[in-house]
């Protein structure tokens, strides 16, 4: 719409607005699209001078936000940071923003790239951010903006603090613009930004950009998995609680009665295929009157989704072997999606993407047949593959030139890849546990990336069919739309001593406190704080009601409660030392003794064949009269017993033969004929006082309680017992209350007591000292500030004990690499190979050191470190000494990719343990790991590494 077709009343308004927010006018004229309201509203406030937090669904455009944050930044001559959680995506915003603003004003900063990073603009991860602002760089200096994006991985359990660091210890004067995607909890989150940030506008948008229509792929056939278009068109969501496909629930129902209907047939029984699925169909699903559901292969699903116009789309398959193997069966099926002239662009675009590579490792990593595959525009996309792999997928994708990418669930948290269509091929993925089923908040995100703005006028999602599906459980993760967003923050030893030398340990305690880990306790502790103040109000009104004009009440009820207390232990102590007596008693029982069981089911006699003594409690077993055999339990004994007599039993005896036990009740009949009653007996280990006419402990007190009683002036008040119920009312309140206070305790100041238990141990390994009045950080605690690693304290007692001292760098790079490294199945994982000499003594040290820690950090209720792992030892001490990247990779079944990202974490923790290390041999030998490592495919991975 053109400012002539609009009202006098609109013109006047949009004069206004570009008047008041001139920058925002010049950056609308950058794109050719109008920017949508919400982000619109954002933009307005940052440049009023508020943060922002803006929560939208993915692909709905809310990165312009931030572009707008760095395009107010140039323009009043301020630096922008844009920080991302993952080094891919810190990549691909960095490559954008070159092709807008020209590399001389953009600089990349991802832990081991440095590009330009003085530039006005700077990508960065944001642990550089946080590194940044523990170090205080000069860099920071005139730092204006911060854009965080994906800020909702605050919520990840390993990396989320960082975050929450970062938005706590940004100086007040920088701008936060923070984008997530849709949670509930959006406002909750934006007021707590407001508490530590100052001034922020909370912007929900629920809209989806483009329409998202859910499917499912049931054989040949798309069938919409609601029972209309109930889409509205505006929200771009289906409404919750509309109708699942009458189709859908018929096929549920067939498939369900066919199961049954197959467990009860024989197999000469068995209907033959009919028509539809016969053939090569023939591993299909049988299902009611006859019908199979074919289960359609990858190429097959590829093929119906071209047919429909459906295409690009990203096919989701939680399993890299499965992403693998689905391009080799679309190249066995001869699925070609590219055109001749496509087919060259393609061919031209990758060989140049991967000149830098040799022959030879080309070989190795698959080229030829990845490059077979693209060009006819299919590839896979996970975290296995070679970085420059995954950076040509993601190019050509982006261009249109691969039309189907099989990906595991990494690219839908990592680079923007929208696609027309998502499938989802398994509505579950293995956990590292598990295989669980994907929550509504992991379906939402999967599906967010259908429909790309511009190019699509609407977005389509498929689930393909499978057996036992519940089409109303699928709606329900297809029309559940927010899912909550939930601090994963804790305090790490490294952030301990960073902490406390900037700032003191008493004011990073204080910082601690604001955390949103801490706002989400406190805020959920309100209702119990509300009913704890209600609770002391109405215990002021009891104690008042139970006033008494001949002395205090509460005393005197004190005294009734005491004796009421005593009285209670000593009975609880009686049978306490009952249970005792019927332990030791059941104890000493062995094999042919006979005994009376006192109560229960099998009260009566009975012959002991197994005594059943364990560290948990006896439980004997035994034949009784009524020819059972049994396993009794402590319930069965409520006083001690006796051996009554004794029975031989042969120690062939087995209980599960009916004659046998048969003879054996027998037997114990003629043995029990003549024995006395019980009450002619006694009872066994009867207890009795050490010294007869001696009154017991208790006993005294209850004495001395009651003549206190007595002689207490509200005894002879003649409205005691009404004052009484009121103070038994009090003393109950009372106790409720003391409960809701401790759980009150319990959740408040959590992240503090955390961050006291992490100082206690750096306390008593000498990394904080206490000066009396605040700690000070050592000498070792300054070492332990450079080390960022999971592993940050064994690393840094390493350091300390000398245990890397004598190492080579090739040595030196396999012990680190137990500290970076997990395998993804421990369990699964043969014993690794470890290098000898120095490495492998280092390497055991480290384990024995981190047993140590371990121990002290259970005594302080801490759970930090994990064990080192050794699986990647003998393949980074190669590496570094030079092997082959066939030989490495042929020695392990890491994937290329996999090998490639822990190298780099490797070279990270190198770099940390040369800053570290100060001027001594380990910092040459870190630096000379370094040089070693960074070849071959580590180094060419440049800025593609994840």
């Amino acid at each position: 719409m053109t400012t002539d077709e609009l009202s006098p009343s609109e013109r006047y308004a949009e004069f206004r607005r570009t008047r008041e927010h001139p920058v925002l006018k010049d950056f609308r004229d950058l794109y050719s699209f109008p920017l949508d309201d919400f982000q619109l509203r954002a933009c307005r406030e940052i440049e009023e001078g508020r943060g922002v937090l803006v929560a939208a669904p993915t692909g709905s455009g809310k990165t312009i936000v931030g572009e707008f944050a760095i395009h107010l930044a140039l323009a009043t001559g301020r630096k922008a940071f844009y920080t991302t959680p993952i080094k891919a995506l810190s990549n691909q915003k960095y490559h954008d923003l070159v092709d807008r603003y020209g590399s001389d004003r953009v600089g990349l900063l991802t832990g081991d790239n440095s590009v330009n990073g003085e530039a006005p603009i700077v990508v960065m991860t944001t642990e550089v951010l946080r590194n940044m602002l523990y170090a205080g760089s000069s860099t920071l200096g005139g730092l204006g903006f911060v854009v965080m994006d994906e800020v909702h991985y605050l919520a990840d359990r390993s990396r989320g603090a960082v975050w929450e660091e970062v938005i706590i210890h940004l100086p007040e004067s920088v701008a936060l613009v923070s984008l997530s995607a849709t949670v509930s909890n959006a406002e909750e989150f934006g007021e707590w930004l407001e508490t530590v940030r100052g001034e922020t506008s909370t912007i929900v948008e629920e809209k989806r950009p483009v329409p998202l229509y859910q499917h499912v792929m049931v054989g040949r056939r798309l069938l919409d998995l609601f029972a209309s278009s109930d889409v509205d068109a505006a929200a771009g969501f289906v409404k919750e609680g509309a109708p699942v496909n009458d189709d859908l629930l018929k096929i549920a129902r067939d498939d369900w009665a066919s199961s049954r209907i197959k467990d009860r047939r024989s197999p000469r029984g068995r209907s033959q295929p009919g028509r539809q699925g016969a053939g090569k169909q023939s591993g299909g699903k049988q299902v009611g009157n006859g019908r199979r559901v074919w289960i359609p292969s990858r190429a097959d699903v590829v093929d119906r989704l071209d047919r429909e116009g459906l295409l690009p789309a990203i096919v989701f398959i939680f399993s890299r072997v499965g992403c693998d193997a689905a391009v080799q069966q679309c190249l066995s099926a001869g699925v070609r999606l590219t055109s001749p002239a496509e087919r060259a662009e393609i061919h031209t675009y990758v060989e140049g993407a991967c000149a830098h590579l040799s022959a030879e490792d080309l070989h190795v990593l698959g080229y030829h047949d990845f490059l077979e595959a693209l060009t006819r525009g299919v590839a896979a996309h996970h975290a296995g593959m070679l970085p420059a792999f995954k950076q040509c997928v993601e190019e050509l994708y982006e261009r249109g030139l691969c039309k189907v990418v099989f990906a595991t669930e990494t690219l839908a948290l990592g680079i923007n890849m929208p696609a027309r269509t998502v499938v989802i091929e398994k509505l579950s993925k293995w956990n590292g546990e598990t295989h669980a089923a994907i929550t509504p908040g992991e379906y939402t995100q999967l599906t967010g990336r259908a429909g790309r703005r511009g190019l699509d006028t609407e977005g389509h999602g498929v689930v393909l069919w499978q057996a036992g599906m519940n089409p109303r459980e699928l709606a329900g993760l297809a029309s559940t739309r927010t899912y909550p967003l939930r601090s994963s923050f804790r305090p790490s030893y490294n952030m301990a001593v960073n902490l406390v030398h900037q700032f003191g340990r008493h004011t990073a305690r204080e910082l601690l406190e604001q955390s949103f880990a801490q706002f989400q306790a406190d805020k959920a502790v309100v209702g119990l704080a509300r009913q704890l103040h209600k609770s002391r109000e109405a215990l002021d009104g009891y104690a008042e009601a139970a006033r008494c004009h001949l002395g205090d009440f509460m005393e005197y009820a004190a005294l009734r409660r005491r004796i009421s207390d005593v009285e209670k232990g000593a009975s609880k102590a009686r049978r306490d030392d009952r249970r005792a007596e019927t332990v030791e008693s059941l104890r000493h029982l062995k094999p042919g003794d006979v005994i009376e069981v006192p109560t229960g089911k099998f009260a009566g006699y009975a012959v002991v064949i197994d005594p059943g003594w364990s560290p948990e409690g006896p439980r004997p077993f035994v034949v009784t009269l009524e020819k059972q055999a049994r396993r009794l339990a402590m319930v069965d004994f409520p006083e001690p017993i006796a051996a009554l007599t004794r029975l031989k039993v042969s120690r062939s005896f087995n209980p599960r033969n009916p004659q046998m036990r048969r003879d054996l009740a027998a037997q114990l009949r003629m043995r029990t004929r003549d024995l006395p009653p019980k009450h002619l007996r006694g009872t066994p280990g009867a207890p009795g006082r050490a010294h007869a006419g001696e009154p017991s402990a208790w006993e005294s007190e209850v004495t001395d309680l009651r003549r206190q009683l007595k002689a207490h002036p509200c005894h002879e008040c003649p409205e005691r017992e009404d004052h009484s119920r009121w103070s038994e009312r009090y003393f109950k309140l009372d106790r409720d209350a003391a409960t809701l206070a401790r759980r009150v305790e319990q959740r408040t100041n959590t992240v503090a007591r955390q961050f006291d238990r992490v100082c206690e141990v750096l306390t008593a390994l000498g990394y904080l000292s206490d000066d009396g009045a605040d700690a000070v950080v050592t000498d070792q605690g300054r070492h332990l500030m450079r080390l960022y690693s999971d592993m940050d304290l064994v690393a840094a007692e390493s350091l300390r004990l000398g245990v890397w001292d004598e190492l080579t760098p090739s040595e030196l790079a396999a012990a680190l690499s137990t500290l970076v490294f997990e395998a993804r199945r421990p369990d699964d994982a043969t014993s690794p190979r470890v290098p000898g000499g120095g490495a492998k003594k280092a390497i055991g040290a480290m384990v024995r050191l981190w047993g140590d820690l371990d121990r002290l950090e259970k005594d302080h209720k801490l759970d930090y470190l994990r064990q080192p792992d050794l699986g990647f030892a003998w393949i980074a001490y190669r590496w570094c000494e030079g092997d082959d990247l066939d030989d490495v990779l042929g020695e392990s079944e890491l994937a290329a990719g996999d090998f490639v990202r822990w190298m780099k974490q490797v070279l990270d923790l190198a770099g940390q343990v040369a800053q570290a290390a100060g001027d001594s041999p380990v910092r040459r030998s870190a630096r000379d790991a370094i040089d070693a490592m960074r070849r071959g495919v580590v180094a060419a991975s440049g800025l593609t590494e994840e």
